[in-house]
């Protein structure tokens, strides 16, 4: 995808807090919803060509019993991550009452796997769903990410005559699309440079569902290591409350970089180092 498809995508979403979020929040209070959302649609639409597999999977777990179900469900959902809730973004479209909205909205978010509850819960996101209710914009924002204009997938949409209608939306250009809107984010706010950090343990949380998903292309077990390598520790108290609450897109980047020398072999990766926090 070029670079204009890339920042089109980008403005477009950039849009969308004008369009949807003034009055309601200050400029500086937008990527508090922005950025989780972007983060929420795009692991809502790498689920939905599973979603029944995953359901059907999740009631047959239910009915002999089995508590540990997390692999099972990873496998049907052919991700690193899963949602077993009966509702994709899609499905909350057509919500007319606000308070039904919020129930299925919040049973969407409440029905992904653990790895993702934790990097939702770094956003603090769920803080922000009574504002959004409240204003009664949470259905005109799902509405804005599911524009047909844009395609926030790893899958191309197709016209109903098999034809390409928009290209697929891959780790790398995903990547750049949220880098664009951190940094847009961050001279909205005046920060200074060096004002992008990520906790270690959502680094590690990220680094998981992009790599797991293609460990088997990525030569040796090393993959994680150029992760680590470039974090230099430090302590969290040097970092700002912006610093430790932005989600960053670098560890997409990373994949793509370790790609470049990939094969099929798969190996036990080394386990990761423990330090504190980087600022970047």
């Amino acid at each position: 995808m070029s670079n204009g498809n890339l920042n089109w995508i980008a403005n477009f979403i950039w849009g969308i807090a004008d369009d949807v979020l003034r009055d309601v929040y200050v400029r500086g209070k937008y990527r508090d919803v922005i950025l989780p959302m972007v983060v929420i649609r795009r692991l809502d639409a790498m689920l939905e060509p599973t979603k029944p597999v995953v359901l059907t999977m999740k009631k047959q777990l239910d009915t002999v019993g089995i508590t540990h179900q997390d692999a099972a469900l990873q496998q049907a959902s052919r991700q690193a991550f899963y949602n077993t809730s009966p509702f994709t973004l899609r499905d909350l479209r057509a919500r007319a009452k606000t308070q039904q909205l919020k129930a299925d909205f919040e049973a969407c978010l409440e029905g992904f796997s653990p790895n993702v509850q934790e990097i939702l819960d770094k956003f603090k996101f769920h803080h922000q769903i009574p504002t959004l209710i409240g204003a009664d914009i949470l259905g005109s924002l799902i509405e804005k990410f599911l524009d047909p204009t844009i395609n926030l997938s790893p899958n191309p949409m197709l016209n109903s005559d098999g034809s390409l209608r928009l290209p697929a939306l891959d780790n790398h250009a995903m990547g750049t699309i949220f880098e664009e809107l951190i940094r847009r984010f961050h001279e909205e706010n005046n920060e200074e440079a060096g004002e992008h950090f990520t906790p270690r343990d959502v680094v590690r949380l990220m680094a998981d569902l992009i790599f797991q998903p293609i460990a088997d292309q990525i030569e040796s077990g090393t993959y994680r290591a150029p992760i680590w390598s470039m974090m230099e520790p430090v302590a969290l108290a040097e970092c700002s409350p912006w610093q430790r609450n932005v989600l960053p897109s670098w560890p997409m980047n990373m994949a793509r970089r370790s790609l470049s020398t990939s094969s099929a072999r798969r190996s036990t990766p080394r386990p990761m180092p423990s330090s504190k926090p980087t600022c970047y």
